[in-house]
């Protein structure tokens, strides 16, 4: 009875203890919610359940020969440990490795590319001492082992902090082209996600079969803003253009039937 009474004991201490360490970082991530308080809120918790196990061995006549013979071979424990734990010392390592490089941090949009292929896509929620978490556009969850994430190429989109994605619109090869830069220039400096100013210009990317396609860049703080404005400034610019009189061209099929050629060739 007071064997179970002492497991019990340090069972609540451990979960007391983790809690502690959790409540702890989770006030400090309100100010900071970085990848190295996620990072070392897991080692931390893993080191409270590794000193409290070890400390329950130390209460019992079995345990603490077993523990002693542990800890005078020591040497040998970790080579053996270490070759049966490869792969997941590799991850605690390459865990490591990225809470102190910081490739990537909690609510960025990242893709994970290895060998030519896309591992996972989306918002990083999470890092463990062996994977992280990654928030997918379709709600799932992608777990990945952070060895993993340490050898891919990561694509990071909020790396530089603001984010910049490319405006395109089509007009027809009749419409003034530099009103229609000027208004497009306009439009995107006017939005208030914007952060674009008049040394973002609009260009000419090319020519197509129906007209002349412009470009240029919207810049935001974030991801989020990102969709908005890009949203927002396509419906403004339609709405302009045809009031302006700018047309963007569109294809258009004409389907004759049988009797309709029929009639052509009586006339």
């Amino acid at each position: 009875m007071d064997s179970l009474f002492k497991i019990g004991i340090f069972f609540l201490i451990e979960i007391a203890l983790n809690r502690l360490v959790n409540l702890a970082f989770h006030l400090m991530a309100k100010r900071h919610n970085s990848v190295n308080l996620r990072f070392l809120k897991s080692a931390i918790n893993f080191l409270v359940a590794l000193v409290v196990t070890y400390s329950l061995f130390q209460q019992f006549e079995v345990t603490k020969d077993i523990s002693r013979v542990l800890l005078q071979s020591s040497s040998l424990v970790v080579a053996i440990a270490t070759f049966a734990a490869q792969q997941a010392l590799s991850n605690v390592i390459s865990g490591f490795s990225l809470s102190v490089s910081k490739p990537y941090n909690v609510d960025e949009k990242i893709k994970v590319v290895q060998g030519g292929n896309i591992v996972a896509e989306g918002i990083v929620k999470d890092i463990t001492i062996r994977h992280t978490v990654i928030r997918q556009f379709n709600g799932e969850s992608c777990i990945v082992p952070n060895s993993v994430m340490d050898a891919a190429v990561i694509t990071n989109t909020n790396f530089q902090g603001d984010i910049g994605n490319f405006f395109e619109v089509e007009i027809s090869y009749d419409s003034d082209i530099e009103t229609a830069q000027a208004l497009v220039q306009k439009i995107c400096i006017a939005h208030p996600l914007s952060l674009n100013t008049t040394a973002n210009g609009v260009f000419v990317k090319g020519y197509t079969q129906n007209g002349v396609v412009l470009k240029t860049t919207v810049w935001t703080k974030n991801l989020d803003n990102s969709f908005q404005a890009c949203s927002d400034i396509r419906v403004e610019v339609l709405k302009i253009f045809k009031e302006k009189g700018i047309h963007v061209p569109y294809q258009t099929v004409t389907v004759v039937s049988d009797q309709d050629r029929a009639i052509v060739k009586e006339i």
